[in-house]
């Protein structure tokens, strides 16, 4: 049994071509190993550099090259076993051999895209930088679908089908397409309109006066806008609607508000400019109102049970949380000047006079 197997082991590699297959494989696994340390040593070069496109240039290489290193040596072998078993297998090996090959370069290059568009932000991130995800990540999403497009119109020409006929009847076929589906064009373009006008980013807190529209936005798509509402329940907003509606954008404020009415008692009147300029004094003085911003302190109303004056000024911080304590601390400093002028604050009184009866 020992001596026939030998037999047929030394009869099949006295052929040819059976050798030179055995070759070829053993090249390209030879090949894939060199390929795979060398990418490996050429990746950890790059890591030690500032710029996002050498390392993603080797990263996006890891996976599509060892495959088509194995799809190219697999093909030539595949060829050789075709001239012996014939034609019509040495074709189908050549047109497996160039799709492959278009789709592993389509590959890489849509890895590529994703790699620069996540360096990029880490960059930015590790200097301190603010970086437009929203821009961002509208040119990566253009970038893959040109890719995927692109692809696909290379294989079918390829595999022997007429672009320029597909192309001829997408343009007929896309007027027919374009009526029945003109609410998913419309969004498609809301989407590009919110790319390219840039009204509001991903974690913006926005809101609409016209709908019940509010909370911070967590991502944008080419058809809907998904925003986390400050009760947590996400909303999701077609983009056509962003093109017909006025939409708010508190998140890019320079400053916040404080505008409060603040009144005391009527016989406090002889007090109330030295309240008025001890206030405004302390604002101007504040480390955290701008003064250089619109700040006014006045008497302003004789009201039904009180003397109102009122405040208007800036704070520097537009954090929500922040903001709230600034104001807390200037009201609390509004008190306390009204108290030292010997002072109060009024609440709502009536008074009733009772006219006298005149003596009988």
């Amino acid at each position: 049994m020992n001596e026939l197997i030998d037999k047929l082991w030394y009869t099949s590699f006295t052929e040819l071509w059976i050798r030179q297959v055995f070759l070829i494989v053993l090249a390209t696994f030879l090949i894939n190993v060199i390929a795979h340390f060398l990418l490996r040593y050429v990746e950890n070069i790059a890591r030690l550099t500032s710029n996002p496109w050498d390392d993603a240039l080797i990263r996006a290489a890891k996976r599509p090259v060892p495959i088509a290193i194995w799809l190219i040596g697999i093909s030539f072998a595949a060829s050789i076993i075709g001239k012996e078993e014939g034609a019509e297998l040495l074709e189908l090996v050549s047109a497996v051999r160039n799709v492959g090959v278009i789709i592993c370069l389509a590959w890489y290059l849509i890895r590529l895209i994703g790699n620069v568009t996540f360096n990029i932000v880490e960059k930015h991130e590790e200097k301190g930088e603010e970086v437009d995800r929203t821009t961002l990540d509208a040119i990566s999403k253009l970038a893959r679908l040109t890719v995927i497009i692109t692809t696909i119109l290379i294989v079918m020409q390829t595999m022997g089908f007429s672009v320029s006929g597909i192309l001829a009847a997408g343009g007929i076929g896309g007027l027919a397409v374009g009526f029945a589906a003109k609410d998913l064009l419309a969004n498609f373009f809301g989407g590009l309109t919110i790319y390219m006008d840039r009204p509001f980013s991903v974690g913006d807190w926005i809101r609409s006066p016209d709908k019940e529209i509010e909370g911070t936005v967590e991502y944008i798509s080419w058809r809907h806008t998904r925003i986390r509402a400050f009760n947590k329940n996400p909303i999701y907003v077609p983009n056509a609607l962003f093109t017909n509606i006025v939409v708010e954008n508190p998140s890019r404020m320079t400053h916040r508000r404080i505008k409060e009415t603040i009144g005391i008692r009527y016989e406090d009147i002889g007090v109330m400019d030295a309240i008025v300029s001890d206030v405004k004094a302390m604002l101007i003085g504040h480390a955290e109102i701008d003064a250089t911003q619109t700040l006014i302190v006045n008497f302003n109303t004789f009201g039904p049970s009180s003397l109102d004056f009122f405040i208007y000024t800036f704070t520097k911080t537009t954090n929500w949380i922040h903001y709230h304590e600034v104001k807390q601390d200037v009201l609390l400093k509004v008190a306390e000047i009204i108290d030292r002028q010997g002072a109060q604050i009024a609440f709502p009184t009536h008074t009733i006079h009772i006219e006298q009866a005149a003596p009988i």
